[in-house]
């Protein structure tokens, strides 16, 4: 029987600084009780340790790795090239306009390596999270049931929002 503490979803990041601009991929991984391992590697630095990890990835019970680097940011690709498990990259934010190079290195992937990108910031990290939830929902019924009811409280919530402000504007915005 597998454990069902084992981690299912692998963090990398290529620095131990990264870690606070993308901890919201483990709170969203956590919000939905997914397990997951998390490391620090380079696609620079320490190209075998970064080619070892992803090429036992499988093997070792992960289903989804998430890959976070910034400036040449190559991490995701160089994962994504020695594994056939699904790869998300999270482009960190740099002193370079916001992260756009993070950016831009790592949406342009050639033509069969794979990696879906999320946005720059907390936001594109949480969004990993999430992606990785649904991945991982398509065989698993009770993580389907949880996003449903996660997305049933977005929508409750942006309707109690709009409801707060129609009351604020009273009526003056119709």
């Amino acid at each position: 029987m597998p454990d069902s503490n084992a981690p299912l979803v692998g963090i990398v990041m290529g620095s131990d600084s990264d870690w606070p601009k993308i901890r919201s991929v483990a709170a969203a991984l956590e919000e939905f009780g997914v397990a997951y391992e998390t490391r620090v590697m380079s696609a620079h630095r320490t190209p075998e340790v970064v080619r070892q990890y992803a090429t036992t990835a499988a093997a070792r019970g992960l289903k989804v790795i998430i890959a976070a680097a910034g400036g040449a940011a190559h991490l995701a690709g160089v994962v994504a090239s020695h594994t056939t498990l699904p790869v998300v990259g999270i482009p960190v934010p740099t002193d370079v306009q916001g992260g756009l190079d993070s950016l831009l290195s790592t949406v342009q992937m050639p033509g069969d390596v794979p990696v879906a990108t999320v946005g720059v910031g907390t936001g594109g990290a949480r969004n990993a999270g999430l992606l990785a939830v649904e991945i991982l929902a398509l065989a698993d019924g009770r993580l389907q049931e949880k996003l449903s009811e996660f997305k049933q409280k977005l929508t409750e919530k942006v309707a109690a929002k709009d409801a707060a402000l129609q009351a604020k504007l009273g009526g003056e915005g119709m």
